[in-house]
């Protein structure tokens, strides 16, 4: 059934978790953005990503649903890496796991490169220095203090990630502070243009 327990539910998850991933993570394109070639095709190419990125999304959640049931998808800390795990192909195609984790490996490699980029770039241009590459180092150790740091274990995690992250850093982040930058750029271009 639809909305059996009504609109609320459906707008907590909205804006806790829905909102923020992957919607919220554009702000970190927002900052590649000025360096493409040709920046006119970037907003067709980002439109699409987000087009594709909630289609991809959709379909892997069917196929989990459909493969695990909404228990366990519910249930599952991976329900992806736990569809994969099913999958036996005439007892010949099994432990297909290893080629999942390769390959989520790889992509959160080349996420967290994304992400470190933006905060080079982002910090640089912050603090006026001409030459970002000087804060890769000093970034680099601030990432890897925060990263052993911030949670003992993945329970600790997963609560931070869900009760803590999405309104201490998420929300002013990803939606307050680049709402704000939005007006204050929408205000400065209706002052030129009267000018």
């Amino acid at each position: 059934p639809v909305l059996e327990e009504g609109i609320w539910p459906v707008l907590k998850v909205v804006f806790t978790q829905t909102l923020y991933f992957p919607f919220g993570e554009t702000v970190v394109f927002l900052m590649i953005f000025p360096y493409l070639n040709n920046s006119k095709k970037a907003k067709i190419t980002g439109l699409c990503a987000i087009g594709l990125s909630g289609i991809n999304l959709t379909i892997t959640m069917i196929i989990n649903a459909s493969v695990l049931g909404v228990d366990l998808t519910s249930r599952s800390q991976f329900p992806l890496l736990s569809t994969v795990q099913s999958i036996q192909v005439a007892d010949f195609l099994e432990r297909l796991d290893v080629f999942f984790m390769i390959a989520s490996i790889i992509v959160v490699f080349f996420k967290i490169c994304l992400y470190f980029h933006a905060v080079v770039i982002s910090t640089a241009s912050l603090f006026k220095i001409h030459s970002p590459s000087r804060l890769a180092y000093p970034m680099g150790l601030v990432i890897i203090f925060y990263s052993i740091t911030i949670a003992s274990n993945f329970q600790e995690f997963l609560y931070e990630g869900t009760k803590i992250v999405p309104f201490v850093f998420f929300l002013p982040f990803q939606v307050i502070i680049p709402l704000l930058l939005l007006t204050v750029a929408f205000l400065k271009n209706k002052k030129k243009q009267r000018g």
